[in-house]
């Protein structure tokens, strides 16, 4: 459950008071994430109307001197028509508020729910909002470090050392020693930045049918290099959660429908083979320190670094680089 902090319903009504959306109904803490406290709550109106909202207290992972950042961010973009939830600013127009020493922030609740077996339907439309996300944030005056760049991959691993990476799989340490090297080296430095999710995995992705309703999570998200953003969603999307099937019909329905509201370039996609495994480093970097670091009594289970280890053997192989230069994902330079 995904509430380290508990909140009784007067303390919840008292936080509600301070927004202008009316008397707290209901709150009901939500299960799903592994960093913050979350509630889904329930307003009603003098009117007698009800809204929902996601009361967020940020516990360990966010820094409260980037809520700004992100708040911010996601005001920007659903000013400009993005499928993200809008802040709700307090009566004094504050977007977060500190409680008891921590931050919390409540968020516009948006209807939709995540897939598990994506179809290539809903993957082209996945590419179409990312691809929207980074034009719109284009004029966006915020700017944040990537946190979870290179470095911080090879101090994660570093940190788990050779024994430790072995005992995950023997043959681990030697593939990780071999791609922090290739991705520092070729890491393309001259593609275009801008505003990146950095994290757009189907479970931050709210969809009904077809159609995205929402992109959430955005705690990761940062200034670097867009195509890497393309990489990331790439990874995430076009496997199987466990790494050993590529499904190359969302590949193509993800990268089309990208191309169609923001064309690749010809060095971003020349790039985006290097950049994919540097997508998978970045993720089996995360998996391996929480399986290294994770006590054998603990009563979360890491999730598995193999995973994108295979995703990673899949970008590595020469072959495998014409999945992202098809025909349907050209676009127009």
């Amino acid at each position: 459950m995904a509430v380290y902090t508990r909140l009784g319903a007067e303390e919840l009504a008292r936080i509600v008071e301070v927004y202008e959306v009316g008397t707290l109904v209901s709150a009901k803490g939500i299960a799903e994430g592994v960093s913050n406290s979350n509630w889904l709550i329930e307003t009603q109106s003098e009117a007698g109307s009800t809204r929902r909202f996601i009361l967020t207290m940020y516990e360990t992972r966010v820094e409260i001197g980037d809520l700004p950042f992100f708040l911010d961010l996601l005001d920007h973009l659903a000013a400009r028509n993005c499928p993200v939830p809008r802040t709700i600013h307090d009566r004094d127009g504050a977007s977060y508020r500190l409680h008891d020493g921590k931050a919390l922030a409540l968020i516009e609740f948006l209807p939709g729910v995540s897939v598990s077996e994506p179809t290539a339907s809903q993957a082209r439309a996945v590419g179409a909002a990312l691809a929207q996300v980074h034009l719109a944030a284009r004029d966006f005056g915020g700017s944040r470090r990537n946190g979870m760049g290179l470095q911080a991959w090879a101090e994660l691993l570093g940190a788990c050392g050779p024994d430790g990476l072995a005992a995950i799989d023997p043959g681990l340490p030697e593939l990780v020693e071999h791609e922090l090297r290739a991705v520092s080296a070729g890491w393309p430095a001259h593609l275009p930045q801008s505003v990146i999710h950095a994290d757009l995995f189907p479970d931050n992705v709210l969809m009904l049918g077809d159609r995205v309703t929402g992109l959430i999570d955005f705690y990761f998200a940062c200034v670097d290099t867009t195509a890497y953003d393309v990489a990331v969603t790439h990874a995430a999307w076009c496997f199987s959660p466990d790494g050993t099937r590529f499904m190359p019909e969302l590949s193509a329905a993800l990268l089309a429908g990208y191309a169609a509201v923001r064309p690749l370039s010809e060095d971003e996609r020349d790039a985006l083979p290097l950049l994919a495994r540097a997508a998978s480093l970045r993720f089996l970097a995360t998996r391996a320190y929480d399986r290294a670091n994770t006590p054998a009594d603990a009563l979360v289970t890491p999730k598995d670094p193999m995973a994108f280890a295979r995703r990673l053997a899949f970008y590595r192989e020469p072959c495998n680089a014409a999945v992202f230069s098809t025909s349907e994902t050209a676009g127009q330079d």
